[in-house]
């Protein structure tokens, strides 16, 4: 949990939202050179073991551009153009700006609506684990070109705080033209001064940050304080730092004292346990042997298919569900398979889950990161 700028440090998965203010220039299009150092930065967390996924913005942006579609407002639709226009130019310079340093990049695009759908999210996370053991980096930007309702002020900052907990970050950067939140406009003002570190994100924080940013994006201040907020809430800390400084990314994970950072006061397991436990209803039970329940109240342990003796409800992957020993219920968790596939699956090895399913997502049913043992509580 980070609760101080030394504990940045320690950070082994980061999200990094990079803006449109930074990546399109209304005359050139693509600013090469500054997703150039913006990867170069990256590249050398990635060398210290930190896994990193970009959120980028851009693609309405660059389409405009490309469109010729400056000096007028968009409708929905040709927002939607735009974005088909721009996201394959914003895909090929980070594909560029990696290539120098032999590393693959993966194109993600999302919703909200793919954040809330439960099947879609656990996806979502798997596709991200693969890449990350692939050693390839997500890059992940708003499907705009099929979405009306999220083509809209600031949305990419909250999708970096969404991705943030789909990846379980450990912190979410947002890099903006600006070094961070200040008392009041730094442009207007000589002795406006950055605020460093925001452990309570108040009303009187949010007054600071004023109206949208650059009339390129879509995003401003009060978007990115919004974000910050998702982000604490569920146990991710956030910062918000300028990218047109060169070396703040890599200067603010070693702990120095770059734009403003937002701690929060709880690590994530304690939310996702506290959500697990009291907010989401169960859509079923499994039944558990006395090994597995050992294994669960006394080791901690996931549980595995071997240990489920009879499975009751329909549920999907990813749905809530309790476990039962000895008529009662011991734990409740997220499974990894539908109730069908654990019917059967249930007794077998986790080795023989391909033989059996015909494919092999997961050797637990329900791992202990997504598990609530009440009688540990």
């Amino acid at each position: 949990m980070i609760q101080t700028r030394v504990d940045l440090s320690r950070c082994r998965r980061v999200v990094v939202k990079i803006g449109s203010s930074l990546l399109a220039d209304a005359d050139s299009g693509v600013r090469q050179d500054v997703i150039d150092h913006l990867v170069d930065e990256v590249v050398v967390l990635m060398a210290a073991g930190v896994q990193v996924v970009i959120v980028t913005s851009g693609s309405v942006a660059l389409g405009r551009v490309q469109l010729e579609w400056l000096d007028r407002a968009l409708s929905v639709h040709e927002k939607q153009a735009a974005a088909a226009v721009g996201q394959p130019t914003l895909m090929n310079a980070y594909g560029q700006a990696f290539e120098r340093h032999d590393i693959g990049v993966a194109q993600m695009l999302l919703t909200k609506d793919d954040l809330r759908n439960r099947r879609r999210y656990i996806n979502a996370s798997n596709t991200s684990e693969t890449l990350f053991a692939a050693g390839v980096v997500p890059i992940v930007n708003e499907n705009d070109t099929v979405v009306v309702a999220e083509i809209k002020f600031g949305d990419n900052d909250s999708l970096g705080a969404l991705v943030a907990r789909v990846v379980d970050a450990d912190l979410v950067v947002m890099m903006t033209d600006v070094a961070g939140l200040y008392d009041k406009n730094p442009t207007k003002y000589a002795d406006a001064n950055r605020i460093s570190m925001i452990t309570d994100l108040t009303d009187e924080h949010i007054a600071m940050a004023g109206d949208a940013g650059s009339s390129f994006g879509t995003g401003g201040m009060a978007s990115k304080l919004s974000a910050a907020s998702v982000a604490t809430r569920v146990g991710v800390a956030a910062a918000i730092i300028s990218g047109k400084e060169k070396g703040s990314l890599t200067r603010l994970l070693a702990g120095d004292d770059v734009g403003t950072l937002f701690i929060c006061g709880e690590d994530r397991q304690t939310h996702r346990k506290h959500w697990i436990r009291a907010v989401l209803k169960a859509g079923g039970q499994i039944h558990i042997d006395a090994g597995a329940a050992k294994a669960l109240l006394e080791n901690g342990s996931s549980l595995l298919p071997v240990g489920i003796t009879a499975v009751d409800g329909v549920f999907d992957k990813g749905d809530c569900v309790e476990l039962i020993y000895a008529d009662g219920i011991v734990a409740k968790g997220l499974c990894n398979y539908t109730a069908e596939e654990m019917r059967l699956i249930m007794g077998h090895a986790s080795d023989e889950i391909e033989s059996i399913l015909g494919f092999h997502d997961f050797s637990s049913v329900i791992h202990r990161d997504n598990l609530v043992v009440y009688s540990n509580e």
